[in-house]
């Protein structure tokens, strides 16, 4: 098998059987269950939700998006090596972590091969909660242009690039496009604040008001213990991207749990200490693969400025990245992950044939 054999590019094509149409996203595509199906898991293998919840197949990919593009390298290299288990591996970890410190669950029931998860349906809340450590990135460059407030927190002066901040802050933005909400523009990703959210909170998909403290709570102290856990392998846990939804238990009563990945190179950035220490910045992140765009097409004003998007979109289909540059990437994402679960990430070589034999014969869920 070749190198682009053992990358999963596309996911959204497995034959497992499904109550309706697949959702794939950039990284993910999720197969909702039959409701026969979900109840037969649940039974048979002992899931500790409703008898009726709603169960999906989520498979990840090994492609990789930046500057909302996916991304190609020579040889038909259509993704990452390693970059889906990587993040699972990650993702895991630290849902794992948060469980032991009780903090709250995930939507993850179950991990049959390292590209899959079970999942149970939630109710998603419609924030992505950012929590932020360092000014730098987006912050840093309207903080050099003069502004001082973010999602309602006002900043102090004599900031620097790349230096800690005083405190955590949260700096929540839109996930999806959100109508009717006053002040909030209707449309994807704007930053928003706590005052915005309080005002709005059903509309945000909050169920109860005081579930804003519990959200914000969780969003520190995940932070928190990731940022512990990786400060001891000597990494700096930079900013993070969690999202948050409710579930019901068994109980009847709603919960909020973690969803989606967290504490991953994709939702992160993640610097080496002891470079940060010596006054550079070395990402450990897929930052790092967007400043390698940045330098490595000759205009990078097509990647930065939204009103260029067809061109933006020619740019990544029609040139093939270097394979060493595809590599340096593969060791970012599988580095940090060995790293942080102290195991050696695997890559199969033919991940889609291992995930359908999986779910044949464990799971019987392919048609």
């Amino acid at each position: 098998m070749s190198l682009a054999d053992s990358v999963l590019a596309v996911n959204n094509d497995l034959p497992i059987r499904t109550a309706g149409p697949v959702h794939s996203g950039k990284v993910r595509s999720v197969y909702w269950l039959t409701e026969a199906d979900s109840r037969r898991l649940i039974r048979d293998k002992g899931y500790d939700v409703p008898e009726d919840t709603p169960l999906a197949i989520m498979v990840i990919s090994d492609r990789i998006s930046a500057f909302d593009c996916i991304f190609h390298g020579e040889g038909d290299l259509q993704g990452i090596p390693g970059k889906g288990a990587a993040l699972n591996a990650i993702s895991n970890h630290w849902f794992k972590l948060f469980k032991d410190n009780g903090l709250a669950d995930s939507h993850i029931l179950d991990i049959p091969h390292p590209f899959v998860w079970i999942v149970q349906k939630a109710r998603p809340i419609k924030v992505e909660a950012i929590c932020r450590q360092y000014i730098t990135g987006s912050m840093w460059r309207a903080y050099a242009k003069g502004e001082r407030v973010f999602c309602g927190i006002t900043l102090p002066e004599g900031l620097e690039k790349d230096q800690q901040l005083p405190e955590l802050l949260i700096t929540p933005s839109t996930k999806g496009i959100l109508t009717g909400i006053p002040g909030v523009p209707e449309q994807d990703d704007v930053n928003i604040s706590r005052a915005d959210i309080e005002a709005n909170y059903q509309a945000f998909g909050f169920e109860k008001p005081e579930d804003i403290d519990l959200y914000e709570k969780l969003l520190k102290e995940g932070f928190r213990v990731i940022s512990a856990a990786l400060a001891k392998l000597d990494q700096v846990f930079v900013d993070t991207k969690f999202e948050f939804g409710y579930v019901t238990d068994k109980q009847g009563n709603a919960k909020l749990i973690y969803m989606d990945e967290v504490g991953t190179p994709d939702s992160s950035r993640i610097w080496d200490g002891a470079a940060y220490r010596e006054g550079k910045i070395v990402e450990n992140s897929k930052e790092g693969f967007r400043q390698f765009l940045l330098h490595h097409f000759p205009d990078p004003d097509v990647l930065l400025n939204k009103d260029r998007m067809s061109e933006r979109e020619a740019l990544a289909r029609d040139n093939a990245l270097p394979l060493d540059a595809m590599m340096a990437v593969s060791r970012t994402y599988t580095g940090v992950a060995e790293k942080v679960t102290g195991n050696p990430i695997p890559l199969p070589a033919n991940p889609k044939a291992d995930i359908i034999k999986i779910l044949r014969d464990e799971y019987e869920l392919i048609v």
